[in-house]
């Protein structure tokens, strides 16, 4: 019986690398998933002399139309039975809405949305079939309030928040022996905290963000351990917590004050 295999979108850097690193050194083989194919090449190469496990890399754009479906047909016609799903790939951008780029917008409801809704349902099915699977979409700490300035990328995380927790409880309800999970981090260090080319850069502490291998290795247990919601660490357990308490309209409007007032 060959080693289990799992698929990680945004495979290439940040929080999605060490999702890699982390299923490897569980034993799952790999497909890589992002648009650079000379860095997955190069994660392909760490991750299997590291673990001597079989990695696949398949480039890919998940704005691009039909891509999700394009990326489930490659991987059945390599007969790669996929076991653990992580649909980590995300665009972000910051800034006034009316003043960022729609086409750049747009490019973020796809990617964060459609892309991630699709391969779920696309591996749900396969998954469920076999009885046995595992999903782990990436939510985030925005997912639980509205924040002007960074508002689409805040409304398409609580959109995958809400999706996730619904189709864990269906599949609970169907008994098919597949786990979805939502993770939810707060600030990580990755790129995404100092990117040109999402608009604005959000000046945070550095003693405010998490590392992108805490945030993976909590999100990979939660999700082995059945968790439909994962918030990793104290301090975001806290602030979820807290967005109970207060208004939508107040929260919205402190949230909106600390963003605008720390974005260069």
């Amino acid at each position: 019986m060959g080693n289990r295999t799992a698929l990680v979108t945004g495979a290439s850097d940040g929080i999605g690398l060490e999702f890699s690193d982390i299923l490897a050194a569980r034993g799952y083989d790999l497909v890589l998933v992002a648009r650079r194919e000379d860095k997955l090449n190069e994660v392909s190469a760490k991750l299997s002399q590291k673990y001597g496990i079989n990695c696949t890399v398949m480039a890919a754009d998940l704005s691009e139309p039909q891509a999700a479906q394009i990326l489930f047909q490659r991987t059945c016609g390599q007969n790669l039975q996929i076991d653990f799903l992580v649909n980590n790939a995300g665009l972000l951008h910051n800034g006034f809405f009316t003043e960022l780029g729609l086409a750049e917008q747009e490019r973020m409801i796809t990617v964060n949305v459609l892309a991630l809704t699709s391969l779920s349902h696309l591996y749900a099915n396969d998954m469920a079939t076999r009885e046995k699977g595992y999903i782990l979409n990436l939510a985030s700490l925005a997912a639980w309030m509205a924040i002007p300035n960074q508002n689409v990328y805040a409304a398409t995380k609580a959109y995958v928040l809400s999706f996730t927790q619904a189709l864990a409880d269906e599949m609970k309800a169907a008994n098919n022996g597949v786990v979805v999970s939502a993770l939810c981090p707060g600030y990580t260090a990755t790129k995404m905290m100092d990117n040109p080319d999402q608009g604005a850069k959000l000046r945070i502490a550095p003693n405010m963000m998490m590392s992108a291998k805490e945030v993976a290795e909590l999100g990979i247990k939660g999700c082995l351990a059945g968790k439909s919601a994962i918030v990793p660490g104290a301090a975001n357990k806290i602030t979820a917590a807290i967005t109970r308490l207060f208004s939508k309209t107040l929260l919205t409007k402190l949230v909106g004050s600390f963003y605008r007032n720390n974005m260069d």
